[in-house]
């Protein structure tokens, strides 16, 4: 009789380790950035059910995008904006590739530019991945997500191929173009063999006119809830040093 054998975790299984796992860094009478995403969602899905349990008291949250603020709304979590709370103590959310360092890619659901100005606010990030988001060098697997302005959205697809990569206008299942909560496009930037100076190409893309804002997150993330087949550790910024 062969021994028996357990099926290694679904991709859906580790997203749901990590996004739970998260859940448990929140503590009461905290002001929490609220991402979005697949993984984001099981977060959420934590969050409310500490909130629910009375585990949590005077955590209040700020979505990145519709789809976020929709689902916290539903599942109990109370909201409000940057402009009524100012700085927030954690933002968790996910991440499309990490590196060693925990520099990010981020935006292929599109909420881009509402979660970096989240980040941007908050004392500390978190984000939450399995580990087939783990890469040596940031654009391996995920292009880079380039938000602009939809006039003449188009120019910019040339100067974005003499900085090394392969552009691609985001569309949607239909074939109409992508467009953010904010009215805004995206531009997917494919890299061949990845990036090979994240911080230029940041600096260059921050300087172009009609760029709104990329999905390179550099410096941001302070730790990393990981889920692989073994289970789920975690990464810190310090780690990398």
């Amino acid at each position: 009789m062969s021994p028996s054998t357990v099926d290694p975790p679904t991709i859906h299984e580790l997203k749901s380790l990590a996004g739970r796992d998260a859940a448990g860094s929140v503590e009461s009478g905290m002001r929490v950035g609220l991402g979005t995403g697949s993984t984001v969602a099981h977060f959420l899905l934590g969050l409310g059910d500490r909130i629910a349990g009375g585990e949590l008291s005077d955590v209040v949250g700020v979505p990145t995008s519709i789809r976020t603020e929709k689902a916290a709304i539903e599942l109990g979590i109370p909201l409000r904006t940057l402009g009524e709370l100012g700085a927030l103590d954690l933002t968790v959310d996910g991440a499309d590739e990490v590196d060693p360092r925990l520099n990010l890619i981020k935006g292929l659901g599109g909420a881009l530019l509402r979660e970096k100005m989240v980040a941007q606010a908050s004392g500390r990030m978190l984000a939450i991945v399995d580990d087939t988001k783990l890469v040596e060098r940031l654009g391996e697997r995920a292009p880079v997500p380039v938000e602009v302005v939809p006039f003449e959205f188009s120019s910019h697809l040339r100067w974005l191929e003499g900085m090394g990569a392969e552009p691609v206008v985001r569309r949607n299942e239909d074939g109409g173009k992508y467009v953010t909560d904010n009215g805004n496009l995206v531009i997917d930037c494919h890299f061949a063999d990845g990036i090979p100076d994240p911080i230029a190409l940041d600096e260059c893309l921050g300087r172009r006119a009609g760029v709104v804002e990329s999905g390179l997150f550099l410096g941001m993330a302070d730790e990393a809830v990981v889920a692989g087949k073994t289970g789920v550790y975690r990464m810190t910024r310090e780690d990398s040093r």
